[in-house]
C-alpha cells in the first residue's frame, strides 16, 4: 500500500508539471476540459486521499496528534473542493440601469443557466479614482432585491454582497458605465468545508512547531545541535554634450516641483529620472541630471534629437537600424517611409513570429512613445487645484533621497562580495570564523546591510503610502529583506548562515536590478488592495527565503562530504531537517490564506492558475523530505541534501518561470 500511495502521489506531480506546459500550448479552456476538472483527474485525487485514510490508521498515526490533524487538515481540504466541484455554483450576472431585475445568472464556461430565488437589479455603477489621478482605487455597484422589504447593497473589489448563500463579486464593467457584470457563488457546501481544512491547517502547524512531543522539538534538543550551539530563533521577522544642456543651478530650480506621474503626486526628480532610465537604462547621461536632460528634450526638442542616447540591446536591431548601442531620435525616421520600427513591426506581425527582435521593437517604441508624449505636452502634466492632495515637504525629500540612493545596487554589489569573502574564509586552511572577533564583524557587516535594507523599505513604503510588495520588484526586496533577517537571527553561532545571507540576498537583489522588473512606484490597482494580499505574500516570501537557505546549506554539506567532514555534513542535516518545518508549514499557510484572499476577491478560491499549481507541486515535493519512516532512503543525509537542492528548482520554477514564460493571473513579469 505504501509504494501505491507514493505512485498515486509522484503521479499527481508529475500531472501536474505536464499540464501548466500543455495550458501554455493549449490554452486555459483545454486543460480546464480534459485535466483539471476530468474525472479521472478527480478520481486520482480521491483515490490518494482514501488510501492515505487507511495508511494513517493502520501505521496508527492518530497517536501522534499534531501530525494526524496536519494530515486529517489536507483531507478536509481536498473534501471541500470535491463538494465546491459538485454542489457549487458558479457563474456571471449582467446587470443594466435600464433593465428592471434579474433572477438568473449565467455559467460562461459550460453557458449552464441558474435561477436565483430572488431577483437583483443595479440602481448605479461608479468608479472611484485616487485624488487627482486617473489611476481606479474602486469599482462599486450599487444593487437591490426585488424584495419585501427590499434590501440595498454595494459591491466593489475585495467588498462582497451575501444574500440567502449566493455571494456577489465585482467582476467587470461595460463601457459607457450604465452596466455592471458581477461574478455569483453559490457554494453552500464547499466553502465552509475548505475553510475548515484550513483552520486544522493552521492549527496543526502551530502545533507541531510548539509541542513538546514534536518531532520539530525533539531535534532542537539534539546534542549535536547542542554542542554546535545554534540558538535557532524564527522572527517574524563629468562631461559636457554636444547639445544644448540647462544649466544646472537652473534645472535644479524644478528638482523639488510636484507634477502628476504614474497617477500620483510626485516631484519633478522622479519623472525626470524615470524618463532618462527608460531612455538610457542609466540614471544620468554624461554627467547631466535627469532634470538638465528633460528639460533640454522639453525646450530644445532640435538639438537632442540628434543625441545618441536611446539604448537598443538588441543586435539585430542594431543592424537595421545602422546604429550602435545606442541610437538617435533622427534614426527611426525615414524622409521617405516614415516612422521605420513601423515597417518591422507591420511584417513581423503578419508573419506571426513572436521573437527577440519583435520584443526590442515594442521596448524600443516604448521609448519613441515617450519622447513623442513629452512633446505633445502629456507626459508632463501640471498637479490640479483641486481634488488632489500635495506632497509634504518631508514627503518630497524623502522621495528625493530614495531616488538619490540606489538601494538594490549598493547592496547586491556589497552583499555578493561579502558573500564570496566569507566562502572563502569558512573554507580556507584556517577558518577566521574560530576567532570571537571576526565573528563580530562579520555580525556588524550583516547588520549594517540589513539595516541599510531596512531604511530603504521603509522609505518606499512612506513614499508610496502602502507595504512594497505589489509586483515582482517589490517582493524580491522584500524578500531578500527576509533572507537577512533570517541569517541574523542564525548566524549567530552557526557561521554559514552570514555567508548564505549575504549570498542569497545578493542575488535577489541582483535579479531584481538587472531583470525586467519596474522599480515604479505606483498606486495599488483596486483587487489588490487587501491586507490578505500582504500576508500572502509575505508568508511566501518567508517561505522562499528558508527554503533558498535550505539549498545553499545542500550544497555545503556536498562540499563537507568530498573533504570526508562527516560531522560537519551531520550538522548541517540536522539544520536543514529543522528548517523544513517552518519553511514548508508557513509556504502551506501562505498558499491558502491567498486562497481566502482570492475567494473574497473574485469568488474562486482555487483557479488553477499555473502559479497556484507550481506553489502546489512546490508543496507536495517539499512534503515529501519529511517521510523519513516511510520512506528510508532520507534518512541518508547526501541524498537529502541532493533532493532538496534539486526540490529548489521548483521554487524558481513557480516565481519565475511562471512570470516569464507560463504567465497566468499571478503573473509579474509586466508588472
Amino acid at each position: 500500500m505504501k509504494q501505491f500511495i507514493v505512485s498515486c502521489y509522484l503521479l499527481i506531480i508529475v500531472c501536474l508539471v505536464a499540464t501548466t506546459f500543455v495550458e501554455k500550448a493549449q490554452g486555459t479552456p483545454f486543460v480546464n476540459e480534459h485535466i483539471y476538472h476530468s474525472f479521472w483527474f478527480i478520481a486520482l485525487w480521491g483515490i490518494l486521499s482514501l488510501s492515505a485514510c487507511w495508511y494513517l490508521i493502520k501505521q496508527k498515526v492518530y497517536k501522534r496528534k499534531e501530525i494526524f490533524l496536519l494530515h486529517v487538515s489536507f483531507i478536509v481540504i481536498l473534501t471541500g473542493a470535491c463538494l465546491t466541484y459538485f454542489t457549487g455554483q458558479q457563474g456571471v450576472i449582467h446587470l443594466r440601469q435600464d433593465k428592471v431585475t434579474t433572477q438568473t445568472f449565467k455559467n460562461t464556461d459550460t453557458q449552464m443557466e441558474y435561477p436565483l430565488p430572488f431577483a437583483i437589479g443595479l440602481d448605479t455603477f461608479y468608479v472611484s479614482y485616487y485624488p487627482g489621478t486617473e489611476a481606479p482605487a474602486d469599482y462599486v455597484s450599487r444593487i437591490y432585491t426585488d424584495e419585501i422589504p427590499c434590501r440595498k447593497a454595494e459591491v466593489s473589489m475585495n467588498r462582497i454582497f451575501s444574500h440567502h448563500g449566493y455571494r456577489f463579486y465585482q467582476s467587470s464593467f461595460d463601457e459607457d458605465f450604465q452596466g455592471t457584470w458581477l461574478s455569483v457563488n453559490h457554494d453552500p457546501w464547499g466553502i465552509p468545508v475548505t475553510y475548515s481544512g484550513y483552520a486544522l491547517l493552521f492549527i496543526s502547524a502551530l502545533w507541531i512547531l510548539l509541542s513538546p512531543k514534536s518531532n520539530f522539538r525533539r531535534l532542537l534538543k539534539h546534542p549535536l545541535l547542542q554542542r554546535m550551539g545554534v540558538v535557532f530563533l524564527l522572527c517574524c521577522w563629468a562631461i559636457t554634450t554636444q547639445s544644448k544642456p540647462i544649466k544646472r543651478e537652473d534645472a535644479d530650480v524644478y528638482r523639488t516641483k510636484q507634477v502628476m506621474y504614474n497617477d500620483r503626486v510626485v516631484p519633478f526628480n522622479t519623472l525626470a529620472r524615470d524618463f532618462v532610465i527608460k531612455l538610457t537604462g542609466k540614471d544620468n547621461y554624461q554627467g547631466l541630471s535627469p532634470e538638465q536632460i528633460l528639460l533640454g528634450w522639453l525646450l530644445y526638442p532640435d538639438e537632442w534629437q540628434n543625441e545618441p542616447m536611446i539604448q537598443i540591446k538588441n543586435k539585430e536591431l542594431q543592424q537595421r537600424l545602422g546604429c550602435g548601442s545606442y541610437a538617435r531620435l533622427t534614426d527611426f525616421f525615414d524622409r521617405e517611409k516614415g516612422y521605420r520600427l513601423q515597417e518591422y513591426w507591420n511584417r513581423l506581425h503578419q508573419s506571426g513570429k513572436q521573437d527577440a527582435l519583435l520584443k526590442a521593437i515594442t521596448e524600443t517604441d516604448e521609448k519613441i512613445s515617450l519622447i513623442a508624449m513629452l512633446r505633445q505636452g502629456t507626459l508632463v502634466r501640471p498637479v490640479p487645484d483641486t481634488g488632489v492632495q500635495r506632497l509634504s515637504d518631508r514627503k518630497i525629500q524623502a522621495e528625493l533621497l530614495y531616488n538619490q540612493i540606489p538601494f538594490s545596487v549598493i547592496l547586491y554589489r556589497i552583499n555578493l562580495m561579502g558573500g564570496i569573502l566569507l566562502l572563502l574564509c569558512q573554507w580556507s586552511k584556517r577558518p577566521l570564523f574560530r576567532f570571537r572577533s571576526f565573528r563580530r564583524i562579520t555580525f556588524c557587516l550583516l547588520l549594517t546591510s540589513f539595516l541599510f535594507h531596512t531604511f530603504g523599505m521603509i522609505l518606499r513604503t512612506y513614499i508610496s503610502g502602502r507595504l512594497p510588495m505589489s509586483n515582482g520588484y517589490e517582493t524580491m526586496q522584500f524578500m531578500a529583506w527576509i533572507i537577512m533577517l533570517i541569517a541574523l537571527c542564525l548566524q549567530h553561532r552557526f557561521s554559514l548562515m552570514a555567508c548564505f545571507g549575504f549570498l542569497l540576498s545578493g542575488f535577489t537583489l541582483l535579479v531584481a536590478s538587472i531583470g525586467q522588473m519596474n522599480p515604479q512606484i505606483t498606486p495599488l490597482i483596486p483587487v489588490l488592495s487587501s491586507p490578505l494580499l500582504s500576508l500572502h505574500v509575505s508568508l511566501i516570501m518567508m517561505s522562499y527565503a528558508l527554503l533558498g537557505f535550505i539549498m545553499l546549506n545542500g550544497i555545503a554539506a556536498i562540499i563537507y562530504f568530498r573533504k570526508n567532514e562527516e560531522e560537519q555534513v551531520e550538522r548541517l542535516t540536522l539544520l536543514s531537517r529543522i528548517l523544513l518545518y517552518p519553511a514548508t508549514l508557513i509556504l502551506a499557510l501562505g498558499i491558502f490564506i491567498g486562497a481566502v484572499w482570492a475567494n473574497i476577491s473574485w469568488g474562486r478560491y482555487w483557479a488553477w492558475d499555473p502559479k497556484e499549481v507550481w506553489a502546489l507541486i512546490t508543496l507536495l515535493i517539499y512534503g515529501i523530505a519529511f517521510h523519513t519512516q516511510s520512506i528510508k532512503v532520507f534518512r541518508k543525509p547526501i541524498f537529502f541534501h541532493v533532493f532538496l537542492i534539486a526540490a529548489f528548482t521548483t521554487v524558481l520554477m513557480t516565481y519565475f518561470g511562471v512570470n516569464y514564460f507560463l504567465g497566468g493571473m499571478h503573473s509579474y513579469a509586466n508588472n
